[in-house]
């Protein structure tokens, strides 16, 4: 009887040893299953962002050529169209690993490159193991050189009307593939100021005020348009479509969910959430608060001045839509909405800086303040206003020297202003030979 109990005894033992062990191998796969699952939403979302960033190029194209003269639109939706081709592929070439060059810093950490084009790690490397399970290397990659070309496409709208295409096109592509990585690796590419506790969460000044210095370097070497200021006086210069304008800042709106919603970098509800809150928080504050200025100084509410406010808000609020309350994204968006019509009013009246779309005023000076502004009311007493005062200010120094230097060299050789008989007809006929409104463009320039 000793027997059969021990033999019982060890059957049992060997089924609850079988048990355990698959018991175990279901539970790994169980917990592997729960990580796939939760990468690929990470990925997902930031697949979408990608999508809602790309969306914002139509965003810039419309509001560009509605504030602008129905004569150059064809020029303006032309030079949109092409910045994403030019941001995406010198992106692949080099901007990627110079932006992003890991362990390959060549000189402190202020130049850094990886290498040439773009490569996967090979197998879980460039999958669920390359960012903690947020995304995947191809996502990485193409969210960041979707906004690189955002950068660009700042500059068009403050040059617009006058630029020689080709000009641009150049510039574009010295701005966008070196200068906008380059500086870039400061901070997002864990550079020196991101070791200095810089904090730019989705880059107001990364992206935005590094294009409002490019934009404030061609409008200063191009001047203003024929007759803007003329005999002491001022000219308007109105768009031709506020409809055009109105629907290109609520896609750009639109995208703005995924700049600073993709910028948390995964899927995370409750922080994904809370930046599209705040984001959103700001843009209406900046509305609010340039239709209650554009009333004070002009006496009735300017539909243009609304829209940038709005724009304004979403600007301001990028570097620190992760780390302020809910009450001080109002704030921030409010003061922005403010600030912009001044900005438009001293460029046009005290300085005759002639910026069509007002994108001086919506992505330079909101771009620095709201990057100060995460020095004033982060909730995270590791950001300081004196680190945010010194990334702006070296932002500002280099990528406006860079930008002047690219403009300058081009206006002495190429040039980078059209002649006065094409801009008086007209970029679309001068530049492309043909209308955008077939048909109709002599009755409109009329």
């Amino acid at each position: 009887m000793l027997d059969d109990f021990l033999k019982k005894v060890g059957k049992m033992g060997i089924i609850v040893g079988l048990v355990a062990f698959f018991g175990g191998f279901y539970g790994l796969a169980e917990a592997a299953t729960a990580d796939e699952a939760v990468f690929m939403v990470n990925n997902l979302w930031m697949m979408i962002s990608t999508a809602l960033v790309f969306i914002m190029s139509l965003g810039f194209a419309t509001v560009e050529s509605g504030l602008t003269q129905s004569k150059n639109t064809v020029n303006i939706l032309f030079k949109n169209v092409t910045i994403v081709g030019i941001g995406l592929l010198t992106y692949a070439v080099g901007g990627f690993n110079l932006m992003y060059p890991g362990d390959a810093w060549i000189f402190g950490k202020w130049f850094g490159f990886s290498g040439w084009g773009i490569s996967s790690p090979e197998g879980a490397a460039g999958l669920i193991a390359y960012a903690d399970g947020h995304y995947t290397y191809w996502t990485d990659f193409l969210f960041q050189g979707m906004f690189a070309a955002t950068a660009a496409t700042i500059v068009s709208g403050a040059v617009a009307e006058r630029v020689k295409l080709n000009s641009f096109l150049i510039f574009s592509v010295f701005f966008v593939g070196l200068v906008y990585p380059f500086l870039g690796s400061w901070n997002w590419g864990g550079g020196w100021l991101s070791e200095m506790g810089f904090h730019d969460f989705a880059g107001s000044t990364l992206v935005h005020s590094v294009g409002g210095w490019g934009a404030l370097a061609g409008a200063v070497l191009l001047g203003p348009r024929l007759g803007k200021y003329a005999n002491g006086a001022i000219k308007a210069i109105p768009g031709h479509s506020m409809p055009l304008a109105t629907i290109g800042v609520f896609m750009l709106w639109l995208g703005w969910f995924g700049f600073n919603g993709g910028s948390v970098l995964s899927a995370d509800p409750g922080a994904v959430s809370y930046v599209l809150v705040t984001t959103s928080l700001a843009a209406c504050a900046g509305m609010t608060g340039a239709m209650f200025t554009s009333q004070w100084i002009q006496k009735k509410p300017d539909l243009s001045m609304v829209l940038n406010g709005t724009l304004a808000g979403l600007v301001g609020i990028t570097a620190g839509a992760d780390t302020v309350s809910i009450l001080s994204s109002i704030l921030i968006g409010l003061i922005a909405g403010i600030l912009v019509v001044l900005a438009v009013i001293f460029f046009d009246t005290k300085l005759k800086i002639d910026d069509p779309v007002g994108a001086l005023s919506v992505h330079l000076v909101c771009g620095v303040w709201g990057t100060l502004a995460v020095g004033i009311f982060s909730t995270d007493p590791a950001h300081s206003f004196a680190v945010q005062l010194i990334g702006v200010v070296a932002y500002g120094l280099s990528a406006a020297a860079a930008a002047f230097a690219i403009f300058g060299v081009l206006k002495a050789t190429t040039g980078i202003r059209v002649s006065k008989e094409e801009e008086t007809q007209g970029l679309d006929i001068g530049e492309h030979g043909m209308e955008s409104y077939a048909g109709f463009q002599i009755f409109l320039n009329q």
